[in-house]
């Protein structure tokens, strides 16, 4: 089985540029120290570098 990435949102979207909050969005996290899981792999990586200011990631092994 693949890890999976638990992504936590530590600091708001407030005041960053709209793209920013839309990959937010995309990832689950709307409201602050939100957690999600989700499957790791190229394209969540790819969300996760546009945000990597605002998120805290983890990985989980299963």
């Amino acid at each position: 089985m693949p890890n999976k990435l638990r992504i936590t949102l530590v600091h708001s979207g407030i005041g960053h540029p709209e793209y920013q909050k839309i990959t937010l969005r995309s990832l689950g996290l709307g409201r602050l120290h939100k957690t999600v899981e989700m499957q790791d792999n190229h394209s969540v990586r790819g969300m996760i570098k546009t945000v990597e200011h605002l998120v805290k990631v983890d990985e989980v092994k299963e």
